[in-house]
């Protein structure tokens, strides 16, 4: 794609996010080719429906759209801000629809999804392969937790309800995987 003479393919993301406010419909998709992938991997990790992760991508982008000037790049880069943006909207959904409980064989796969997948390698940034290796690494009902909370985006109550464990020991764990991913992410990140 070309602008002026100027190919959109190597404008920074940072430039095609101030256009896209613009309503130039190039550049609005050299935007969202460059971050369709992405973004839509973050949408079905979450929500494991492709017709439902496509609109969770479209919204997305329709955020982004309206917001492109509230963008602020000291707090994150641009595919940061979108990811986010979708993994809001997605946890969002699953709230709402979250009309019957999630099965256990469900989130056990679950956690073998944020582990290794081909979406995940789609987003395979040094931080994510690193945070999905120390989830891995945590004990099953740790990572299970864990999983819940920050995926599914349940309480500790909820979690205490479905595990069928005190809402204690649900905190317990879900603060301890904390830990103990930051602790490994912050040694990781000070090797290097």
């Amino acid at each position: 794609m070309r602008r002026m003479g100027l190919s959109l393919d190597h404008a920074s993301d940072e430039a095609l996010l101030s256009g896209l406010a613009t309503g130039d419909p190039e550049i609005a998709v050299a935007f969202v080719r460059r971050f369709q992938r992405t973004v839509f991997g973050v949408a079905i990790v979450v929500v494991g429906d492709l017709q439902l992760a496509e609109d969770i991508a479209q919204q997305t982008f329709e955020r982004a759209w309206r917001h492109a000037q509230i963008y602020d790049s000291r707090r994150g880069s641009v595919k940061t801000w979108l990811t986010t943006i979708a993994h809001n909207l997605a946890i969002d959904t699953v709230r709402a629809r979250r009309a019957s409980p999630v099965a256990p064989e469900d989130l056990d796969a679950l956690l073998d999804i944020v582990t290794d997948t081909p979406e995940q390698r789609a987003l395979a940034d040094e931080t994510s392969v690193r945070l999905r290796t120390a989830v891995a690494a945590l004990p099953r009902d740790q990572a299970r937790a864990l999983v819940m909370a920050g995926i599914y985006g349940m309480t500790g109550q909820q979690i205490a309800e479905f595990e069928r464990i005190p809402l204690g020991t649900a905190k317990t764990r879900i603060r301890t995987a904390m830990g103990k991913l930051r602790v490994t992410l912050e040694a990781e990140g000070s090797r290097s």
